[in-house]
């Protein structure tokens, strides 16, 4: 029996000729049959890939043997199937966009939050002067947080920054930044220092990694993640739902895109919902004429829109 893995990863580290490396490292990718989405960019890596595990650890011999990126740290799942149709590897500006160029005020290479492995935030995060702070979008900390976090109204992570004075009054407290990954942490928890926050620390590896490791105890509800499974469990200890159905309000922790392809907005509804709507948030969404079929998941591959069309939908960081 064939077994897949899906791989979660991300580096900071200067990539020269990072237009032309994100080409030749798509050519790598189907050429060991992976599929996933990888942006890159001048500052570094950061991906999530699926494929046989063969396929993986070839993939990751690969990155772990380039001196730029020895100290890649995969979060790896067993997964039934690949958690991607298609394979992508993008060019950008930043590796997770928060529009923050100038490398005095953020480089995660030079400076960021204290690392904490799940353990030791385990130990932490209850403490009486720290304050959790989760830096994800709405769509993801909707479906699973921490216990107590602090969330931000933020539909994309190139918000964060304006938030920053809404956290002034956590100054005095000892800041606790967790995302999915990590990645977003590195970024989040550069800009808190160069704000004066003084005693910031990250959760090294992220939810996916306080899972695998210090079993997701006190995380409620699930993990979002960028791929066709949309969200994954984490905790094994104390699992709670705390998220419910956009229609009618029953507690549930499936979280779906909506099957109207110029909507195609993340939500969460229940399964009863999902049939009667046939994967849509509304009935004006049921009964739009580029409605794609809903086959119980909520995961669609990526359709070309009008471009006069305004988009809803949600940025696909990692």
């Amino acid at each position: 029996m064939i077994k897949y893995q899906t791989l979660l990863y991300y580096c900071y580290s200067t990539i020269e000729n990072a237009e032309q490396f994100a080409a030749d490292h798509l050519k790598f990718c189907k050429s060991i049959n992976l599929v996933g989405r990888i942006i890159v960019a001048d500052e570094g890596l950061n991906g999530t890939v699926s494929g046989t595990e063969e396929s993986c650890r070839i993939y990751m011999d690969s990155i772990l043997t380039d001196p730029r990126f020895a100290k890649t740290d995969f979060k790896i799942d067993e997964v039934p199937e690949p958690s991607f149709i298609k394979m992508h590897c993008r060019y950008k500006s930043e590796i997770v966009y928060s529009g923050l160029r100038d490398p005095h005020i953020i480089n995660p290479q030079k400076r960021t939050g204290t690392h904490l492995e799940p353990e030791e935030f385990m130990k932490m995060k209850d403490r009486d002067d720290v304050v959790i702070l989760d830096v994800r979008s709405n769509y993801e900390h909707s479906v699973g947080r921490f216990k107590n976090a602090v969330t931000l109204d933020i539909e994309n992570f190139r918000e964060f920054p304006d938030k920053i004075n809404e956290l002034a009054k956590y100054k005095d407290k000892t800041i606790l930044t967790y995302c999915t990954g990590g990645i977003k942490c590195e970024k989040a928890s550069a800009l808190l220092l160069h704000e004066g926050f003084k005693d910031v620390y990250q959760l090294h590896g992220g939810i996916i990694k306080y899972g695998k490791e210090a079993g997701g105890q006190d995380f409620e509800g699930k993990c979002y993640v960028f791929d066709n499974r949309l969200t994954v469990d984490v905790n094994q200890v104390n699992p709670a739902v705390i998220s419910h159905c956009r229609n009618c309000n029953a507690a549930t922790d499936k979280m779906i895109n909506c099957a109207n392809p110029e909507c195609n907005e993340h939500f969460t509804q229940c399964d009863e919902c999902g049939e009667r709507l046939e994967g849509a948030c509304s009935e004006a969404c049921k009964s739009h004429p580029r409605k794609r079929v809903y086959d119980g998941t909520g995961y669609y591959v990526k359709v070309p829109q009008p471009v006069n069309v305004r988009k809803r939908r949600v940025s696909a960081e990692l």
